[in-house]
């Protein structure tokens, strides 16, 4: 089937699909060329050691990317993740410090990342706070908290049952990459098998069209936001445990990544359009983009660079999606 356009110019829906379906599964492809150039440069690359590095790397990279994708695909942004996880972990840690059980530690740090997103949603839902400033000031002042309590000494009194969820193995397999499996999979049917995933669609894509058809969007903004500091708690506990430790400079390299792979996987800026297997696909490609810079022996000193290139190519690429989708 073809539309004739003014002018007599003939556009073949076929050419305009097959464009979108490229734009969606872009990352993937990406993902293929990057995984081919750095094997082909250093051929270690494709042992299991070096894949399984790739894997748990991704993990909490993983973690907070789904965090950030919940406020990115109502159009909004959450600055205050690593903040959220710095100090979540922070407070498990003291905790275990003082004897608390392995299994309270846990749920403190969770229940301290879920209130603190649900603190956020309610100041951006009902007070209508702009969120790029108040998630800012959250992350400044829970990361200036986390220095307050820990007089930027680190904490490495953990008990190895704790370490064990970052360090052990299951069957063989690390845990770190089941516990990414384990959110991806919550996420996924969250998304695509409740009602409240279709509601976060329908908010992110018109607000205003959302409310007249009878959805509680400041209910859907609130718990989008505890969901997205529960998984910065959950993304905090699991670094905590594979370092064993919490250090003044806890996550500092997730802090704008999370954003890129978001973008990157297909979550778009704008909101209500992206989905959860685009996201772990931007993971996986940051994540292959860094370790293979670490394998190829490329200086630090550029890895900064290349970071800011990265999100400068995420932005474009949500930009080229929304020129397809407007074609």
């Amino acid at each position: 089937m073809s539309n004739e356009l003014p002018g007599g110019v003939i556009v073949d829906n076929r050419i305009f699909f097959l464009k979108k379906k490229l734009m969606n599964n872009i990352v993937w492809i990406l993902l293929v060329l990057a995984v081919l150039v750095v094997g082909s440069l250093e051929p270690s690359f494709f042992t299991w050691n070096i894949i399984g590095n790739v894997l748990s790397q991704a993990t909490v990279l993983g973690i907070l990317a789904f965090a950030q994708s919940f406020a990115i695909m109502l159009g909004l942004i959450d600055l205050s993740l690593l903040g959220i996880m710095s100090f979540s972990a922070t407070v498990g840690l003291l905790l275990a410090e003082r004897g608390a059980p392995v299994p309270f530690v846990i749920l403190a740090i969770f229940l301290t990342g879920a209130a603190i997103g649900a603190m956020n949603g309610v100041l951006i839902a009902k007070l209508k706070a702009v969120a790029l400033v108040e998630t800012l000031a959250v992350k400044l002042t829970l990361l200036g908290a986390f220095l307050v309590i820990t007089q930027g000494r680190a904490i490495t009194n953990i008990p190895d049952t704790y370490k064990w969820f970052g360090q052990g193995r299951i069957a063989g397999i690390p845990t770190l990459p089941i516990a990414l499996v384990l959110v991806f999979v919550f996420v996924y049917i969250l998304w695509n098998k409740t009602p409240y995933g279709r509601s976060l669609y329908a908010v992110g894509g018109n607000e205003d069209a959302a409310y007249i058809s009878g959805i509680k969007v400041d209910q859907i903004k609130i718990i989008a936001f505890s969901c997205s500091g529960l998984l910065a708690g959950v993304a905090g506990f699991f670094l905590s445990a594979y370092m064993g430790a919490v250090t003044s400079t806890f996550g500092t390299s997730y802090d704008m990544n999370n954003i890129a792979a978001t973008v990157i996987g297909g979550v778009a800026c704008s909101g209500g359009q992206g989905n959860v297997l685009g996201v772990l696909g931007g993971v996986l490609l940051l994540t292959v983009i860094q370790v293979g810079l670490q394998i190829l022996g490329v200086s630090s000193y550029y890895v900064q660079m290349i970071n800011g290139l990265i999100i400068f190519v995420a932005v474009l690429l949500d930009a080229l999606r929304l020129r397809t989708q407007h074609t």
